[in-house]
């Protein structure tokens, strides 16, 4: 069965709304790289958006998940408990910033997460207000796309939405006049006090580094100032962790890079090896507040998930994938800064570990946010990669970030074949 096959058969099967990055369909996938049922190899940057970040069918993900099959597939934990359930939050209570006591529960998706964590921060605070940030992306249920900021394709024509969520002024460094993270995040919080009242506010939800909205990293200063702030008023301080936890930034959770301490993480994404699982993480009094029954789900800690996660938590301290993250950054950095020096149309290379990107914009044209967006141009990079056998991806509020997501597993020269994709498809624009 070639791609041109299952493209007709997509086509009379599956719904339109479901979208691809490219036309290839995929026979196997290792370390770096996929195999599409052509035969035809393609260099992988975008690891399944940041999931398989130990890469595809690692072994002692394999192994854990054959060995689980074998035994039982499903029993739900609210049913019948098991022991790899427990296995996992206790890994998340040992690897979440924070020296306190912690508690875990597990959902089935990043979505679910970030959603049972405003559960447990309305409860425990008995408050209704959620605070979330301009280009916040956490999810496509009801609630959590009144949390993401940006509309189309995630927003449009879904709603109306949940309620009781406000959106505060974020630090996007490139866009908002070079405000240091103090200023910003004195801006964030008088907007917070004016417009929805210190009372009411039950948390603050923001990731460490935006991830659909542009790999935004921000200043210095800003997260730490706003997890004191909310801390002072009696709110819980969420770090949405999907996409950059368990290594990717080159920390196990990207809070660590300033020493932010949350209330309450979210995780999916990388946790599981490729399997859906996720979790919300915190403080043992915030996470107990919920009365029992009040948490959990059908499928939340598959146990063949969870086998899966603790085989991918060994994997990465086995192989160091924080360290590994940090290497991809000092070989990738270099060539992202000298493709930027060379083109003007690249306005600003950002990002940590193996999570980093490029910021495309009109070069010497400046709007009221700053430099104009280029999502034409993006797209066309984008394209130009693909047609090159380079897997990418781009996001961004303005759709025009190119966003760089590679194996934590990745082999130096094939991150280096692929760099070089990227820079050549970068000259011929």
């Amino acid at each position: 069965m070639d791609s041109g096959s299952l493209a007709a058969r997509r086509s009379a099967a599956v719904a339109r709304g479901v979208g691809s990055v490219i036309s290839s369909y995929v026979d196997s996938a290792s370390g770096g790289t996929i195999v599409d049922v052509d035969g035809r190899e393609w260099i992988d940057f975008a690891a399944g958006i940041a999931v398989t970040s130990v890469g595809n069918a690692a072994p002692r993900v394999v192994e854990a998940v054959r060995e689980q099959v074998g035994r039982f597939t499903h029993t739900c934990f609210m049913v019948a408990p098991y022991e790899g359930y427990v296995a996992v939050c206790e890994a998340l209570n040992s690897l979440v910033p924070g020296d306190f006591d912690k508690r875990s529960a597990l959902f089935n998706s990043g979505a679910e997460a970030v959603e049972n964590a405003v559960k447990i921060a309305r409860h425990a605070t008995g408050r209704p207000a959620v605070v979330v940030f301009e280009h916040a992306y956490h999810g496509r249920t009801n609630l959590t796309m009144a949390l993401t900021a940006k509309n189309m394709p995630y927003k449009h024509r879904f709603g109306p939405f949940a309620g009781e969520v406000y959106r505060a002024p974020m630090s996007y460094p490139l866009r908002d006049g070079g405000l240091s993270g103090s200023a910003a995040a004195a801006r964030a919080i008088d907007a917070i006090t004016t417009q929805v009242g210190v009372d009411n506010v039950a948390a603050v939800l923001i990731e460490p580094i935006q991830g659909e909205g542009g790999f935004v990293v921000p200043a210095p200063g800003f997260l730490p100032e706003l997890a004191a702030w909310a801390r002072s008023i009696g709110a819980v301080y969420i770090a949405d962790e999907i996409q950059t936890g368990f290594c990717r930034t080159g920390a196990w959770f990207a809070s660590a890079h300033e020493s932010v301490e949350p209330d309450l993480v979210t995780t999916a994404k990388g946790m599981a090896g490729g399997l859906p699982l996720a979790g919300v993480t915190g403080r043992a009094e915030i996470m107990d507040a919920v009365h029992v029954g009040g948490l959990g789900g059908t499928y939340g800690g598959n146990p063949v998930a969870c086998a899966a996660a603790l085989a991918t938590v060994e994997t990465m301290r086995e192989l160091d994938l924080c360290a590994a993250a940090q290497r991809i950054a000092a070989l990738a950095l270099p060539r992202l800064t000298e493709l930027a020096a060379r083109y003007p149309w690249i306005a600003e290379v950002r990002g940590r570990g193996a999570m980093l990107a490029l910021e495309v914009t009109h070069p010497d044209s400046v709007g009221p946010n700053g430099p104009t967006p280029d999502p034409a141009r993006t797209a066309a990079l984008a394209k130009a990669c693909h047609e090159a056998g380079l897997l990418v991806l781009s996001c961004g509020t303005y759709a025009n970030v190119i966003r760089l997501l590679p194996p934590l597993v990745i082999p130096p020269d094939t991150l280096d074949r692929g760099l070089a994709v990227l820079a050549e498809a970068a000259a011929g624009l």
